[in-house]
Formats: C-alpha cells, sequence, structure tokens
C-alpha cells in the first residue's frame, strides 16, 4: 500500500511525530464519510503546512489522474492504466495492484501553506517539464501547482532535462541563494 511505502521510504528514516502524518486510509470502511472527515480534520487542524508530492509520468499529482478537476477534494479514484502499470513493481502478483486509491484533491493540495514536490529521473522529464512550462490544465493536474505562491521544486539532472529555460532557473535559483546568504550575514 502507499502507507506502507511512505512509512518504509520516508518516516521510518526522518525525525517526525506519526501523530503529524495524515496520509488517506485506502482501507476504510465508508469511503464517502471518510473522505469527507479528512477534509474536516486539515480544516480543524488550521490547514496543511507541508505538502510534499511526487509527480506521475504523466503528470498527475497524489492521484488525481490527467481529467481530474483541478478543484477537486478528498476522494475515491480510479487509477489510470499507466498508474496502475508503474505501482506493480511494488506488488508480487498484477492482480495485487491497487485499481482505485483514495487521494486528497488538487483542490485540497493547493490550499497547502507550502508544498515540495520532488522527481527524479527522465522518465519523468516530460511531466516536469509540462507542469513547469506548460500551460495550466486538468491534463497534468500539477500543472496547477503554477497557481500556488510557495512551491520547491527539487529535481534531478534527469528530470530537469526537457525544460527549455532549465539555465535561467539555474540562475535564479543561484540568485535567491546569494539573496539567503546577505540575510544571514
Amino acid at each position: 500500500s502507499y502507507h506502507y511505502y511512505m512509512f518504509e521510504n520516508l518516516f521510518n528514516h526522518v525525525n517526525v511525530d506519526p501523530k503529524k502524518i495524515h496520509i488517506p486510509d485506502g482501507l476504510a470502511k465508508d469511503v464517502e464519510a471518510f473522505c469527507k472527515e479528512y477534509e474536516e480534520e486539515i480544516k480543524k487542524a488550521g490547514g496543511i503546512d507541508l505538502q510534499i508530492l511526487g509527480i506521475g509520468r504523466d503528470g498527475h499529482i497524489a492521484f488525481n489522474e490527467p481529467g481530474s478537476s483541478l478543484a477537486s477534494r478528498t476522494r475515491l479514484v480510479a487509477l489510470a492504466e499507466e498508474t496502475i502499470k508503474d505501482n506493480a513493481r511494488f506488488f508480487e502478483k498484477e492482480e495485487d495492484v491497487p485499481r482505485y486509491a483514495i487521494s486528497m484533491g488538487v483542490g485540497t493540495i493547493l490550499e497547502a501553506k507550502k508544498i515540495l514536490l520532488l522527481a527524479n529521473g527522465e522518465s519523468k522529464a516530460d511531466a516536469v517539464a509540462a507542469f513547469i512550462e506548460g500551460p495550466v490544465t486538468s491534463q497534468v493536474t500539477a500543472s496547477a501547482l503554477q497557481l500556488h505562491p510557495d512551491v520547491t521544486v527539487i529535481i534531478d539532472e534527469a528530470a530537469a532535462s526537457k525544460l527549455k529555460r532549465k539555465d535561467y532557473y539555474r540562475h535564479v535559483d543561484k540568485m535567491y541563494r546569494m539573496l539567503e546568504e546577505k540575510k544571514s550575514k
């Protein structure tokens, strides 16, 4: 499950209070009630401070597949064939790969105070270029992040390989680092 994956690959390796980790429960009995309660809990907590995201090869974030509403909320989603194939590596048998997931919606994600998106590898290069340099569209749900005021993107050279303005982005990053150095002196 995604819950298992996140603990094995992130949360078990960092100093984070488990009470502050809120991954949707893919085994919820009443999915509709769970999704509504999940949204209410986010509001009660004062919102999400930091939303950490990856990006799918087709430009999806969370499990908001191409065509998902950019105003969507937490809900049950049917996974695209590409996502099912990409996730098959985490399971012994293909029939064990989930066909559905509970996902935070794009609208929910955009309400986070800060967003961090991580991507690596050449297989993500088209998606990274589309979400950063392409138009905002439901066909690349990550493109909605262009509308957020505080997004940090951390990618390797391979994931950045199809960006048309990567030299400019490096320059901007360098300028901001210089400003930060001056502030800290």
